[in-house]
C-alpha cells in the first residue's frame, strides 16, 4: 500500500485548522487523549468557544475566510511557532485541499487525514468517476471531462433529460444546475461555469443525469495504514435544500442488511482504489428500485458524523488521531454493529419564514436541551455574535432511541427545548418536519424539501390516519400495515397516536 506521504508520530500537541462546533468537537476529542490543542481564529472569532478551552490559541487574521482560515502559510507557520506536532482541518475551508495537507508534511506536520493523492484524485469530480468506475463501482450516467459547450449539448442527448451540469472541482451545490430541457441546457452551462469558477477557480463542467426520486445515502469508512478498511455502515442524507444538508439520521429507512452490505463493499472498493487512509466517505444517490450509483467520496470528517457515532459507538475523530499516530484499527468489518437510531437535526441561523435568510446578531440568550439520547454540538453561547462571515450552522441536535419512533418522539421533545434569542433560527422547520407524515413514513427524496413540503403548510398530527400509523409500525415490526391496525382504528388526539405507535412496537 502506498501510504508515502502520510508521516505517522505519536504526537502530542495539536492545531486545529477550523472554528465554531468543529473545532469544539476536535477539542473534545483531543482532550480525552490527553492532546494538546492549539486554536486559531479571526477578529470575529476572538471570544469563540473554541479560543477559551483550546490549550492556546492564536490570532491569524480578520475575515472573511480568505484572510484568515484559508492562509496556508500563515497556519503552518503558527503551528510551528506554537510546538504543534499535528493538524486536523474539520470540514469545510482547507479540509480537502490537497496543497494545505502537502504544505504539512513538508512541514513535517502530521496532517490528520488521507493521503494527498487521495485527496486530489477524489476532489476533481470526473477523475473520481473514472477512478471509481476502473475499480468496478457504478456510476451515475454523464459525460467525460475536458468537452466544450457544443460537445457537451451533443452528449445531453445522449444522456436524456433531466439532468444535471455539475462542476468538476465543486462541492456543496456550488457550480450545480439542473437541467430539465434541452431549451435551458447552454444557459445553463453559461451560469455553471461562472460559478464555479468564482468559488473554486475552474470552470470545467460535466453532464449527469438526474436520477429522479432519488435518495442520497452515503457510507462512512475508517482506513488504517496498514491497509484495513471498514465500513460504519450508512447515512441517510435526503433531506436537503439548495443540495445543503438539512436531517440526516442513521440507519436509512429504505435500506436492508443485504443492500447495506452490497453498499458497504462498493464503498471500499472505492476507497481502495486511491489506497485512502483515515476517515472518509463514499455520497451514493440510490434510485426507487434501490439500484445505487457513486456520486462523491468526502476525503474528510462529515458534519452528520454523529448520527453514526451514536449507532455504532465508535468515537469517529477518535479513531481518525488514532490512525494518524499509526496504530491498526481496533475492529474489524465483522465487529460493527448497528444499534438502535439517531436523527441528525442542523440548526442555522435563518428564517424559514422568509426564504431562510440568513440572520445575524448577538445571540442573547441560548437554552440548550438535555436529557437521556439528547447530544448537541455546538461552539455558541449567550452573547455570541453570529456574523456574515461564515456557515449560518449554530449547532447540530441529534437524538438517539432504541427505535425510529423514539428518536423521533426525543428529536421533537428536545426541539420544543431548545431556546436561541437574538437571531432567527430554522428549528421551526425542523418541528414542522418531524411533524410531516411523509417524513415519519420515509416518503420522501432529495427533491422533497425544495418541491413538496411549505412551511405554510404544516400538516395538523389529527390529519394523521390509522393508514399512516400502520405504515410506521409496519416498517419496524416488518409486517403488513393490515396487521397491525384495522382500518378507522385511530387515536390522534395530542399526538397520542404517535405514543399509542410506540407502544405497539413494545
Amino acid at each position: 500500500m502506498n501510504t508515502d506521504t502520510l508521516i505517522p508520530k505519536n504526537f502530542n500537541k495539536l492545531l486545529i485548522a477550523n472554528r465554531g462546533e468543529i473545532a469544539m468537537r476536535i477539542l473534545r476529542a483531543c482532550h480525552e487523549l490527553g492532546i494538546r490543542t492549539v486554536a486559531i481564529f479571526s477578529d470575529a472569532d476572538r471570544n469563540a468557544m473554541h479560543v477559551r478551552q483550546a490549550h492556546e490559541a492564536y490570532y491569524i487574521g480578520p475575515p472573511p475566510a480568505r484572510d484568515s482560515y484559508l492562509l496556508i502559510d500563515k497556519i503552518i507557520e503558527v503551528a510551528k511557532q506554537s510546538g504543534a506536532e499535528a493538524v486536523h482541518p474539520g470540514y469545510g475551508f482547507l479540509a480537502e485541499r490537497a496543497e494545505f495537507a502537502q504544505a504539512c508534511l513538508d512541514a513535517g506536520l502530521v496532517f490528520v487525514g488521507p493521503p494527498v493523492n487521495a485527496i486530489r484524485v477524489m476532489g476533481d469530480k470526473q477523475t473520481a468517476r473514472q477512478t471509481v468506475k476502473a475499480a468496478g463501482v457504478p456510476i451515475v450516467p454523464g459525460t467525460e471531462p475536458g468537452l466544450d459547450d457544443a460537445a457537451l449539448i451533443q452528449a445531453a442527448e445522449d444522456i436524456g433529460y433531466p439532468l444535471l451540469v455539475k462542476a468538476s472541482a465543486g462541492g456543496g451545490g456550488k457550480g450545480m444546475r439542473p437541467v430539465h430541457k434541452s431549451a435551458d441546457l447552454a444557459d445553463s452551462i453559461a451560469a455553471a461555469r461562472r460559478e464555479a469558477m468564482a468559488a473554486f477557480g475552474d470552470d470545467t463542467v460535466y453532464l449527469e443525469k438526474m436520477l429522479v426520486g432519488a435518495r442520497h445515502i452515503e457510507i462512512q469508512l475508517l482506513a488504517d495504514m496498514d491497509g484495513n478498511i471498514i465500513h460504519l455502515g450508512e447515512r441517510e442524507c435526503s433531506l436537503q435544500r439548495r443540495h445543503q444538508k438539512l436531517i440526516e439520521e442513521s440507519p436509512s429507512y429504505v435500506v436492508d442488511e443485504k443492500l447495506r452490505q452490497q453498499m458497504g463493499e462498493v464503498a471500499v472498493a472505492a476507497a481502495r482504489a486511491v489506497d485512502y487512509v483515515n476517515a472518509g466517505t463514499i455520497e451514493f444517490l440510490v434510485d426507487r428500485d434501490k439500484n445505487f450509483y457513486f456520486l462523491e467520496m468526502n476525503t474528510r470528517l462529515q458534519v452528520e458524523h454523529p448520527v453514526t457515532e451514536l449507532v455504532t459507538g465508535i468515537d469517529i475523530v477518535q479513531e481518525q488521531l488514532r490512525i494518524s499516530r499509526g496504530r491498526r484499527l481496533r475492529i474489524n468489518q465483522a465487529d460493527v454493529k448497528m444499534s438502535g437510531w439517531a436523527i441528525e437535526c442542523r440548526i442555522n441561523a435563518e428564517d424559514p419564514y422568509n426564504n431562510y435568510l440568513p440572520s445575524t446578531g448577538q445571540i442573547t440568550a441560548s437554552r440548550l436541551p438535555t436529557g437521556p439520547g439528547v447530544r448537541v454540538d455546538t461552539g455558541v453561547f449567550p452573547g455570541y455574535e453570529v456574523t456574515p462571515y461564515y456557515d449560518s450552522m449554530l449547532s447540530k441536535l441529534v437524538c438517539y432511541g432504541e427505535t425510529r419512533s423514539e428518536a423521533v418522539l426525543r428529536m421533537r421533545r428536545a426541539l420544543e427545548e431548545y431556546r436561541i434569542m437574538g437571531v432567527k433560527t430554522n428549528i421551526p422547520f425542523h418541528q414542522h418536519m418531524m411533524d410531516s407524515h411523509r417524513f415519519l413514513t420515509g416518503q420522501f427524496d432529495t427533491s422533497f424539501v425544495e418541491e413538496r413540503f411549505s412551511m405554510d403548510e404544516r400538516e395538523a398530527p389529527h390529519q394523521l390516519d390509522a393508514a399512516i400509523l400502520a405504515t410506521l409500525v409496519a416498517h419496524q415490526q416488518g409486517q403488513k400495515a393490515s396487521q397491525i391496525v384495522a382500518p378507522g382504528d385511530r387515536d390522534t388526539s395530542n399526538w397520542k397516536w404517535l405514543g399509542r405507535w410506540e407502544r405497539l412496537q413494545k
